[in-house]
């Protein structure tokens, strides 16, 4: 990683490692009618991804709140953009959709031939999205999965309607086990009421809720509403450390994009019930699922619900 270009830093308590006790029971894989992204009784259905923009002028974002799975990826000049990832439920609406990067490629070959909605990617991309295993849908791909919002300019204005989307691809394939645990909180953690993590140009915080029961998300100091479903608000939210480094593209404006590595394996901050709990995470093939694990080396479990995966280069 190059240091100061790409840096990235969470803050907050560090929570002690405690290993569980010996009796206690690791959680399973998902039941059959049990989504393995949440945790929650779902049907199988296709997975969609959705590259979303999260600059400011891209805010309030729509569809959000229906996302099964959200990550956060850093992209030029220190910004960051979203991937959402659905199966479970199925929005009318999901944007403001951006372009595609190359770390998308290797983040999603975990989820099998997934489609992926994107507005498009720059020409030395396109061979690699070519040859990766998923269908890509591009305005040009599925035109009348697209529209054009009225309320804000373009690039901040482009729509998808995720219905339209998965029937442009029709043999997408459906939700199966990526890593993701669900069940009771490992004992120990930390208590912690707010965690903060930095990139280059943008700032993410996450802020228990007691009451809610989920982590309210903040962008850049501000409430992270959505045009649909108030504000982002996840049960568990992963703070991934990995490796982010330039790559050898560029964008329009000559500045380097950076490659998210999540192939291989490292440390993990794992945010569920209102305290913190040190992980590892592992993926050792780009074939194969991220699994989260506790010092000890249990799996620890997600709070079932939706997901935040912040992919941090701390």
């Amino acid at each position: 990683m190059t240091a100061g270009l790409f840096a990235c830093t969470g803050t907050g308590p560090e929570p002690r490692p405690q290993p569980p006790p010996r009796t206690a029971t690791p959680p399973a894989p998902a039941r059959p009618g049990v989504s393995p992204f949440t945790g929650l009784p779902a049907e199988p259905a296709p997975v969609l991804a959705v590259k979303v923009d999260n600059v400011r002028p891209a805010r309030p974002q729509t569809g959000l709140d229906a996302a099964d799975i959200v990550y956060v990826e850093q992209v030029e000049a220190g910004q960051s953009r979203l991937l959402a990832v659905y199966s479970s439920r199925l929005p009318r609406t999901v944007g403001p959709v951006r372009s595609a990067r190359e770390s998308d490629l290797e983040l999603l070959r975990q989820f099998g031939r997934p489609a992926l909605a994107y507005s498009g990617e720059q020409s030395a991309l396109r061979p690699l999205v070519d040859a990766a295993p998923l269908f890509p849908l591009t305005p040009g791909q599925a035109p009348r999965a697209y529209f054009r919002g009225g309320d804000r300019a373009a690039p901040y204005n482009l729509y998808v309607r995720p219905e339209r989307a998965l029937a442009a691809a029709r043999k997408a394939g459906a939700a199966k086990d990526i890593g993701f645990r669900f069940g009771a909180a490992p004992p120990g953690g930390t208590p912690v009421n707010r965690y903060t993590v930095r990139y280059p140009a943008a700032r993410y915080a996450f802020t228990w809720s007691a009451g809610a029961g989920r982590w309210l998300v903040s962008f850049d100091g501000e409430p992270a509403r959505t045009t649909d479903g108030g504000q982002a608000a996840p049960r568990t939210v992963v703070v991934q450390n990995v490796d982010v480094s330039p790559s050898r593209f560029r964008d329009r404006g000559g500045h380097v994009t950076p490659y998210t590595r999540t192939v291989g394996s490292g440390t993990a901050l794992v945010l569920r019930d209102g305290r913190s709990h040190r992980a590892r995470w592992s993926r050792p093939s780009a074939d194969g699922g991220t699994t989260f694990t506790t010092p000890a080396g249990r799996p620890l479990a997600f709070a079932p619900g939706q997901v935040w995966v912040v992919l941090t280069g701390g």
